[in-house]
């Protein structure tokens, strides 16, 4: 499922992430690989925040749809 689609506060691990070459990329160097895990702690008006390797970030709706979980 999406990661939009994740319960919050709940730790997932990442199975997949999609997007073209450069969207994981980006991705990737902010810390979202596959088996990594990673804790939704809100959605706020279409903005995503996670917990990722003990760090807080915010990415965008489409951005987080990109992410399975």
């Amino acid at each position: 499922m999406p990661l939009t689609m994740a319960p919050a506060g709940e730790t997932r691990r990442i199975i997949r992430v999609g997007g073209n070459q450069d969207v994981r990329r980006h991705l990737e160097n902010l810390g979202f690989v596959a088996g990594s895990n990673i804790t939704l702690i809100s959605q706020i008006s279409g903005n995503v925040i996670v917990n990722v390797k003990e760090s807080r970030v915010a990415i965008s709706k489409e951005m987080a749809n990109k992410i399975v979980v």
